[in-house]
């Protein structure tokens, strides 16, 4: 007999109801578990497959902000927002997005539209936070935040 191994490569497993939705799962399940370069590498795959699935696009916007890549997540953003434009969720993560890239004054109308739309408290002290930063570097007076 020959000593010579042989590498065998196991087929690719198949689930049932793989696609957008699956997909879908898996990347928000990755992102609930702080695994964003995990989840665009699912998302990837699924959105070469229906690039315009607005519930993939949201979960890549969500991993491009975990992972601090701000100009992928505001152009994915922007063009949400422009789809969507009442989606409270879209809205907040591009004031965010500008917020953390110091671009508060073009974060402010997205916060407050946001916390305006949505009511979350969270979203409420976002617009507060920004507004303050604003005041305190002297940016915009504080009369004209209100």
């Amino acid at each position: 007999m020959d000593d010579s191994f042989f590498e065998l490569a196991a087929p690719a497993l198949v689930f049932p109801g793989q696609g957008p939705e699956s997909a879908f799962r898996t990347a928000h399940d990755l992102l609930e578990r702080r695994a964003p370069r995990e989840a665009q590498e699912v998302l990837a795959d699924a959105l070469a497959d229906d690039p315009g699935n607005t519930g993939l696009r949201v979960l890549r916007a969500w991993s491009y902000l975990m992972r601090a890549q701000l100009a992928h997540a505001e152009a994915e953003l922007r063009a949400l927002a422009e789809e969507h434009p009442a989606d409270d969720w879209v809205r907040h993560a591009l004031g965010r997005s500008l917020e953390r890239q110091s671009r508060l004054a073009e974060a402010l109308p997205h916060l407050r539209l946001a916390a305006a739309m949505s009511g979350d408290p969270e979203h409420e002290l976002a617009v507060l936070r920004v507004e303050r930063l604003l005041a305190e570097s002297g940016e915009k007076p504080f009369d004209d935040l209100v």
